[in-house]
């Protein structure tokens, strides 16, 4: 009993100087912008990171997205390792990191889902000076809520107290406006035109001008030059999940793979098609290349839904787990099951081949989904196998 005793004031202890340590790693870093929202948040955190590393402020970011980096003050890019698993505690080590190399700036996603951990995240771990909400779109729902208000709410957990927020966000603003004056909270709405549309020309890839819109003010609220600014963005690298275009000649064929698995909601996924056929209006044979986790079926039926009421489409190739029990849906969403095909488990090798032979002459491929379940695997054997990347920025 006394030693049982004795380890719990111990541990007691332990945990007292834990948190007072990392409260004084907190105050030692004068800028600490904390990213939230559906969508867009490895993009946005590194597109606020590379324009405050051109604006002179040394700023070491973290992104938890498709391959979770610490990026540091050069831009380079250093792995997070997770032996057990991804855990928000894991942002004090690497608070801890950054703090030691007195960053004047710390660009911080949010890897939290649940609506309580969300909130712990900013209150106790990070502490914003600038707080994000990129935007709020049906997501996360068995985690967050089943309606558009019940998300919203979550993502406003990481509101930095009475401090300064900035979003894209339109359709859910007013409210998140209501809620964040009730916290003495100013939060900006962010409008995508006060980025030139020249300025997205630079990039090489499909990069959102809302994304690079509230990098653009939150570096103009710290006096960064938009030149500057800009040019930093359009320098850096972009996240493993970032929206590409890649064309690809394979048995006599042409085909351009379009990789949007990164952006796994139904809205943001009904968008990049748009953009993609104001690129390419006749686009041959279009194929919905869908990768579904057991993890995610909802995400994955959501989807469904929205091919099959939003987009023209000539097949539907349906890859990785469960896609047996998607099979039971085709006809609910107003598919043809004759146009799907289904490949679940099967090698790169196999989704590539069998993509290849529906096409007859040229076509679109649109890979949406998610990139688990081998979905980066088959998404980096199409770029492997391409002739060349193409821009697809405007």
């Amino acid at each position: 009993m006394l030693v049982i005793l004795i380890l719990t004031i111990a541990l007691l202890i332990y945990g007292f100087w834990e948190y007072h340590a990392h409260q004084l790693n907190l105050r030692a870093i004068p800028i600490r912008v904390h990213v939230n929202g559906t969508r867009g948040k490895s993009s946005v955190t590194r597109l606020i990171a590379a324009a405050l590393r051109a604006g002179g402020y040394r700023t070491f970011a973290k992104v938890t997205g498709t391959l979770p980096r610490i990026i540091d003050d050069k831009g380079l890019e250093i792995p997070i390792l997770r032996p057990h698993g991804a855990n928000i505690i894991e942002q004090v080590k690497i608070l801890r990191y950054m703090r030691k190399r007195k960053p004047d700036a710390i660009v911080v996603e949010c890897m939290a889902v649940l609506p309580e951990y969300q909130w712990i995240c900013e209150h106790k771990l990070v502490k914003a000076t600038i707080g994000v909400i990129t935007n709020s779109r049906p997501d996360h729902l068995r985690e967050m809520g089943p309606s558009p208000e019940n998300i919203t709410r979550s993502l406003l957990n990481t509101l930095p107290e009475k401090g300064i927020a900035f979003t894209a966000e339109k359709k859910m603003f007013p409210m998140m406006n209501a809620e964040a004056q009730k916290r003495g909270v100013s939060l900006l709405q962010i409008n995508e035109e006060i980025v030139p549309h020249d300025a997205m020309r630079h990039f090489d890839h499909l990069e959102h001008r809302e994304n690079v819109a509230i990098a653009l003010a939150i570096a103009r609220r710290l006096n960064i030059p938009d030149d500057k600014a800009l040019q930093g963005m359009h320098e850096s690298y972009p996240d493993a999940g970032a929206l590409r275009l890649y064309h690809v000649e394979a048995a006599g064929k042409d085909i351009r793979f379009v990789n949007a698995l990164a952006a796994n909601d139904p809205e943001s996924t009904l968008t990049i098609w748009q953009k993609v056929r104001e690129i390419y209006p006749d686009p041959g044979t279009s194929v919905m290349l869908l990768n579904t986790r057991a993890d995610r079926f909802d995400r994955s039926l959501q989807l469904l839904e929205m091919i099959g009421d939003n987009i023209k489409y000539d097949f539907v190739v349906s890859i990785g787990e469960k896609t047996r029990m998607l099979a039971q849906y085709y006809r609910r969403y107003g598919m043809d099951p004759n146009r799907v095909v289904e490949l679940g488990m099967s090698t790169r090798e196999a989704v590539f081949e069998k993509v290849v032979e529906i096409i007859p002459r040229r076509g679109i491929v649109l890979a949406i989904g998610n990139m688990g379940a081998g979905g980066l695997a088959v998404a980096y054997y199409f770029r492997d196998r391409g002739i060349h990347k193409e821009n697809v920025s405007g």
